[in-house]
């Protein structure tokens, strides 16, 4: 199955990339082996930088790498200075204690530093960031709009505040590089504490524009406005949804739980049956309609699937071997790779083959006049022409002398002004050829 170019009609639905993500995350949350983790990490960058797009929110992969290493420094630092639980024989260095009333026993503020405690906040620290990683993966690659569609009608209103609460953090980074590339070209610092204050400051104003743009255009869409159902049908939609979600906390209770694996599926099972006819019911009040609905093809189904094999692979993988998933560290041993989860990670490079590849995935256009002075299509019809521009005085500038090109409204005054005698012009040597 070749992946074609991406467009309006074969667009992924953010839905898909978001089960696949969570898949990932999920496989992350299930194994502290720092190969694994590396390894999703990999198969989640290298799907980004293949099928990510110049959205404003694909640009922010690179910052939650940054907010990842900086939870793994973070869980090294408590480490160190807190302490550990886990005993170790490789002491490293001591630092001097800070000693604590009767109250607060078990909590200590330095002393000793072992290897094994090291190791083991390394691991730890590595599982929740190789979770968020993968959780940017999907605010990369799926457009947050988009996400709305995939929503039933009684779910719409708190979609909207969370589809706004997560396009913050891409618009911030966008806004952040902005006004970084702007103070660059201008000469300026872009590092530092003084920096950091004077691009803070539109970066707030910017989310202040936003959030009032938001506001506008959602009341200019009806947002809020219900339509009129009876009571008797608000009163079953309310007692469905809570009592579904009342069995689905209680079916997952009793799958997690050892005496309650005979009624915890077929709770889960019924609730999930009875907050779906809620939501049903539910979707009734919502007076919005869908425009261009997203599709669910082949390729959506491949793209969420493979998520759901690695998660499901990764768990049962817990089950039959826990301790490669779970490395020792007391004694200090090695992490190895097992070889068929790690298998199971790779199905996680599925997207990067059947998903549709964005335009800016291919090879560049060539430079208009670049090389043996092609002109790009369609610049004839725009009565676009190169002329040379005159100095002073009315005079033309001298032979060989290369100008710029006017293009749009100024190319057709220029034009217009050559061709009424208001200067004289002559071709650029490559038009007289």
């Amino acid at each position: 199955m070749r992946a074609p170019e991406a467009s309006r009609s074969n667009a992924l639905p953010a839905g898909a990339w978001w089960l696949w993500a969570l898949g990932l995350a999920t496989a992350a949350s299930r194994t502290t082996n720092p190969l694994l983790l590396g390894l999703l990490v990999g198969v989640a960058g290298y799907v980004v930088a293949a099928r990510r797009t110049d959205a404003p929110w694909a640009r922010s992969y690179g910052a939650f790498i940054r907010i990842g290493l900086f939870v793994i420094g973070v869980r090294l630092v408590f480490s160190v200075f807190l302490g550990s639980p886990v005993p170790g024989a490789h002491a490293l260095f001591t630092l001097p204690e800070l000693p604590l009333p009767d109250w607060a026993q078990g909590v200590r503020i330095g002393g000793r530093v072992t290897a094994e405690q090291l190791v083991f906040a390394l691991y730890d620290g590595a599982k929740l960031a190789a979770l968020l990683i993968c959780l940017g993966a999907a605010n990369s690659l799926a457009n947050p709009a988009r996400l709305l569609k995939s929503l039933p009608g009684a779910l719409y209103e708190a979609g909207v505040a969370v589809v706004v609460a997560m396009t913050f953090a891409p618009n911030m980074v966008a806004d952040v590089a902005r006004l970084r590339t702007a103070r660059r070209l201008r000469g300026r610092p872009t590092g530092g504490v003084k920096a950091v204050l004077q691009i803070g400051l539109p970066v707030l104003e910017g989310a202040l524009e936003r959030s009032v743009a938001v506001a506008a255009s959602m009341d200019a869409r009806g947002y809020g406005r219900t339509a009129q159902v009876p009571p008797a049908v608000r009163h079953t939609t309310n007692a469905l949804t809570l009592g579904g979600l009342l069995g689905v906390c209680a079916g997952t209770y009793g799958l997690l739980a050892a005496e309650g694996a005979v009624y915890g599926m077929p709770l889960l099972v019924a609730g999930l049956v009875a907050a779906a006819a809620g939501l049903r019911l539910g979707g009734a009040r919502s007076v919005r309609t869908r425009y261009r609905p997203d599709r669910w093809d082949a390729r959506a189904w491949l793209v969420a699937g493979s998520g759901v094999v690695v998660a499901a692979a990764m768990i049962w993988a817990g089950g039959v071997d826990a301790d490669a998933l779970h490395p020792g560290v007391v004694p200090l041993t090695a992490p190895v790779l097992p070889l068929w989860p790690a298998a199971a990670v790779l199905v996680g490079l599925v997207p990067a083959l059947v998903a549709p590849v964005p335009p800016t995935a291919g090879t560049p256009a060539p430079r208009a006049g670049a090389g043996s002075g092609a002109v790009p299509p369609g610049s004839a019809s725009r009565g676009v022409r190169r002329v040379r521009a005159p100095e002073r005085g009315g005079r033309p500038s001298p032979p060989g002398t290369r100008t710029g090109a006017c293009d749009g409204a100024d190319g057709v005054r220029a034009a217009g002004g050559a061709a009424d005698g208001g200067g004289k012009t002559r071709p650029s040597p490559e038009e007289g050829q």
